[in-house]
């Protein structure tokens, strides 16, 4: 018997393999960054064709490292970037235009339109989801309202659509030859495009966007016993695999952290930061700037949901100071210089360089650092971005208990800003809250193997994933309350400097 899961993570920056054995602990991986494409300011892409090799690339370099055959993999999940946008033809396997990623902004007259004529509404009571830049509806419209013949590709049934997992899913089961074509309800519920009660394409909301329904994936269970397909012997693992498991990233995270209980919540550490919290099979409609979502479905069972907290810009407000500043050369060194001060001197940096996400969802905002004056240097602006990245998820936090009522007593945490002691120790001042690591920080890529293997039996049931987790480390809070009140005031101040700067039409 095969003794091993896989799963691809195919994130914004980079994207690994990695396998795990019964137990969830990693057995192996190798990870490979692919190019950021900025075109226009606001304009983020990627090349799909360079993500798809990369994905060639990580798998079979983790193999061999492992020394393992696709033979040793009982099945293989996949986990994505999820709002980003390819389109493709059907006939030859090139993508019409690059990946129009999630961070992209370019859409925001669409967004903008679609809520002054009134149809922001239809779409958050169906979708669960604001008019937004962020989700893939805009991307697809954009595509087929600004590159040549894809329009008549999408009504002739050649140019179809879909987010990273789609794509990955049908290029390892064969691509132009065979490939299948589908997408499971955690990427579908973040088009805009999708009924969060039915699980179903909705006509009316593609009525909106002028897309062609024949664009779009089939919808399948996050974890599906039936498989989407199986794996070429002339991919990548050499070998037919069965692909059973397929969840968007955040949503895999929530599951790899084993949150299968209602009121259990964790956050993500990334590109940005998202927080999900568990409110099993009841859709809860925010009211205070989150995101109703699809949490799982796994196998023919009922759809569990989430309310999520999406942040734009954390991590990479980071990989910011490294690249366009040059205060640090490494995104470790943000803790070292941070630690050179006691606080932030007074300043706050708000990274809304793609507008702000939850709750707040003003595409008009701008990145700010207000406060400064002679007696601040480098490393107040350090300190400063590790406090943006905790100070935005109180931002969400706070919309939660409003929304659902729950009060978190710990906050679960994964992510690879979860190396950095100095940033976990400022998230549990700030929340107030103890802060909780498992031993597996890598939940994403974790969660999608749980999908996978939960699939074919690898494992019974998701108390065997309970089973699983075990905390590696917990940041208890140092701060007095008083400390607490006054940082987020200031925080607060400073989020309001950000708003109307960009005219938005």
């Amino acid at each position: 018997m095969a003794d091993f899961v896989g799963a691809v993570d195919q994130g914004t920056t980079s994207t690994r393999f990695m396998i795990f054995d019964h137990g969830g602990n990693e057995v192996a991986r190798y990870q490979l960054e692919h190019k950021q494409i900025m075109p226009n300011s606001g304009w983020v892409e990627h090349n799909p064709t360079e993500i798809w090799e990369r994905t060639r690339a990580v798998i079979e370099t983790g193999l061999r490292k492992a020394d393992l055959r696709a033979a040793d993999l009982v099945a293989l999940g996949i986990t994505n970037q999820r709002e980003t946008a390819v389109v493709w033809s059907r006939v030859t396997g090139r993508p019409y235009y690059n990946a129009i990623v999630w961070q992209d902004t370019r859409t925001d007259r669409i967004a903008s339109a679609l809520e002054r004529d009134g149809k922001g509404e239809i779409i958050r009571a169906r979708a669960g989801l604001p008019p937004a830049t962020y989700f893939s509806g805009g991307k697809i419209q954009w595509i087929l309202e600004n590159v040549d013949g894809v329009r008549e590709a999408a009504e002739a049934g050649e140019a179809i659509f879909g987010t990273i997992d789609t794509w990955l899913l049908w290029n390892l089961t064969g691509g132009v030859d065979g490939g299948v074509h589908i997408t499971d309800p955690t990427n579908a519920s973040r088009t805009m495009l999708m009924d969060l009660e039915t699980l179903g394409w909705d006509d009316e909301l593609l009525s909106f966007f002028g897309i062609p329904r024949r664009m779009l994936p089939e919808i399948r269970p996050s974890s599906d016993p039936r498989f989407y397909g199986v794996t070429r012997s002339t991919g990548p693992l050499g070998g037919e695999v069965p692909l059973t498991g397929d969840l968007g990233d955040q949503q895999a995270a929530t599951v790899g952290q084993v949150c299968f209980g209602v009121g259990e919540a964790k956050n993500t550490y990334g590109t940005g930061n998202f927080l999900l919290l568990n409110t099993g099979e009841e859709l809860v409609r925010s009211k205070h700037g989150l995101l109703t979502t699809v949490c799982y479905q796994l196998g023919e069972g009922r759809p569990v949901y989430a309310l999520e907290g999406s942040i734009a810009v954390t991590g990479s407000a980071v990989q910011w100071l490294r690249d366009r500043l040059g205060i640090i050369s490494g995104a470790a060194e943000s803790e070292a210089l941070a630690r050179q001060v006691e606080d932030n001197g007074g300043i706050y940096f708000v990274p809304a360089f793609s507008g702000l996400f939850a709750p707040y969802w003003r595409s008009d905002a701008r990145g700010a650092i207000v406060g400064l004056s002679h007696y601040n240097t480098n490393a107040h602006l350090a300190r400063a971005t590790l406090e943006a990245i905790c100070y935005q998820t109180r931002d969400v936090v706070e919309a939660m208990r409003q929304d659902s009522g729950v009060v978190l007593d710990v906050l679960r945490v994964d992510g690879g800003v979860t190396a950095n002691q100095l940033c976990m120790q400022i998230q549990a001042d700030i929340l107030g809250v103890p802060v909780s690591k498992p031993v597996v920080a890598e939940t994403t890529a974790l969660g999608a193997a749980y999908a996978a293997g939960l699939a074919v039996r690898f494992w019974e049931s998701v108390d065997d994933l309970r089973q699983n987790w075990h905390e590696d480390q917990r940041w208890h809070p140092e701060w007095s309350e008083e400390q607490r009140t006054r940082g987020y005031a200031g925080w607060k101040k400073a989020v309001e400097r950000t708003l109307d700067w960009v005219d938005v039409e």
